[in-house]
């Protein structure tokens, strides 16, 4: 399938923790693991499409944590690249949590060299307030 991204991106993040690895190369995405998350997992996506899900994939500057090859973490930034972010899709599969990842892919978004200077960052959740408040997010 041909890369049809709205934004290019190249990768730059690559950090290897713990056995686990952060990256932000979008080849790594596996997009059936994001799917099976959001469309039976979450209570923001339930039901989602596959078709909207790649959308969501290819249309985003996403960042996915990995353990032995398979996807555990993912998060995404849907952008203007220039004076706006907005924080989605935040998930760590059940047996991965509690490890710090959440807290890894949101850190490495914010500091990710595409989005810099940006003047708002938004996200919307129901119960990881703490979470988000340790980045500058207020309710």
């Amino acid at each position: 399938m041909a890369d049809q991204r709205r934004f290019v991106y190249t990768p730059v993040l690559h950090k290897e923790t713990g056995g686990y690895l952060l990256s932000d190369d979008p080849a790594l995405v596996q997009e059936g693991v994001v799917y099976q998350y959001l469309a039976c997992e979450s209570y923001w996506a339930k039901e989602i499409p596959l078709d909207t899900v790649r959308k969501l994939i290819t249309g985003s500057l996403c960042v996915g944590v990995y353990h032995e090859g398979k996807q555990v973490a993912f998060a995404r930034a849907v952008t203007d690249g220039a004076s706006f972010a907005y924080l989605a899709d935040v998930f760590v599969l059940e047996a991965h949590r509690k490890k710090g990842l959440s807290k890894r892919m949101v850190e490495a978004l914010q500091a990710h060299p595409d989005l810099q200077g940006l003047r708002r960052w938004l996200l919307v959740t129901y119960d990881a307030h703490g979470l988000y408040q340790q980045y500058g997010f207020q309710p």
